[in-house]
């Protein structure tokens, strides 16, 4: 879905996942610089979005998700995944309940596969699953923003700012109302300055929660059963996940960024080393210069000198081996 707002002057479309919205608007620290200081917003209409209504709308997406949810507050913000048997991450949620609605955003592209299975767990229950996307559009406020939101709207308040469930007739009036525009390039960084990860970045088809931090933000260990439970209550008692999430501060010398699935290495081993890991996402950041995230086999050392592809890195611990 293209957002109206890579019309406006010097926006910059983005590719692959985030197509249909804007990389930048032609000046990628600016825009960093302005969320960090809590102005500005983010356009991230491109997110598919999804409602759940109904009286037991809570009580039953808490037997779906890995998230407690049966007592959700209205206004409090929470993050859940819905995995497969196996424990593998099959959907990153991002959910608000507004006291009749639970909303929630997801990757872009995946509200059919969403729908699809949430459909296909209605049994009895009194809930009604919906494809909001084409009606609904997503606006990022970073943390410390002022700008309010519209009468009505549904706002996704956490640490890192507000999700606004804006109608998507009302997105170019808004975003001309609260500028400066940032585009996802400037989200990107700051998310992974923050080491959050983000599903199809962080995660392939065999990714569990542990790997990339997710314990404890989007799964909760003492809630009742949920597909996929029994993974994550093995590894969390009995053992360890096979790879883990690192944050890299990358040699600032090249010109290029590793992209996505670039090999990791020891950099003792050089670049024709044996593989350990791969980059998940890289960025470069308006002070921290260029960085990324990684996910190495579990037993890599944590002072160890990496190589990702042929640039030098110097990891950090997210998930501790």
């Amino acid at each position: 879905m293209k957002s109206p707002l890579l019309s406006l002057p010097g926006a910059v479309p983005a590719e692959g996942r985030d197509e249909g919205v804007a990389a930048h608007y032609g000046d990628l620290f600016r825009e960093q610089r302005a969320l960090a200081d809590g102005s500005g917003l983010v356009d991230l209409s491109h997110r598919a979005v999804v409602t759940v209504i109904g009286d037991d709308r809570l009580a039953w997406l808490h037997l779906l998700l890995t998230q407690h949810v049966s007592e959700l507050a209205p206004g409090q913000a929470t993050e859940a995944l819905i995995l497969s048997a196996h424990g593998h991450v099959e959907h990153a949620l991002y959910l608000v309940d507004d006291g009749e609605t639970v909303w929630m955003h997801a990757e872009p592209g995946t509200q059919d596969d969403l729908v699809a299975y949430l459909e296909s767990m209605k049994f009895f229950y009194r809930v009604e699953v919906a494809d909001r996307t084409e009606d609904f559009a997503v606006v990022h406020l970073p943390a410390g923003s002022i700008a309010e939101a519209p009468e009505g709207v549904t706002v996704r308040e956490t640490a890192y700012g507000r999700d606004l469930f804006l109608p998507r007739a009302d997105l170019e009036e808004y975003a001309a109302a609260h500028g400066p525009l940032a585009g996802v390039l400037a989200y990107e960084a700051l998310r992974v300055e923050a080491h959050r990860p983000r599903l199809g970045f962080e995660t392939d088809h065999r990714t569990i929660p542990h790997e990339v931090g997710w314990i404890g933000t989007a799964v909760h260990l003492q809630k009742g059963c949920y597909r996929g439970q029994e993974t994550v209550a093995r590894v969390q008692n009995l053992g360890k996940p096979p790879r883990r999430l690192v944050f890299l501060h990358l040699d600032g010398s090249e010109v290029v960024l590793p992209g996505h699935g670039t090999p990791v290495r020891l950099a003792a081993d050089g670049p024709e080393g044996r593989q350990l890991g791969f980059i998940t996402t890289s960025a470069r950041h308006h002070e921290l210069g260029p960085i990324a995230l990684a996910l190495v086999k579990r037993n890599v050392a944590v002072d160890a000198e990496l190589l990702a592809g042929d640039t030098a890195a110097a990891q950090e611990t997210v998930v501790e081996p």
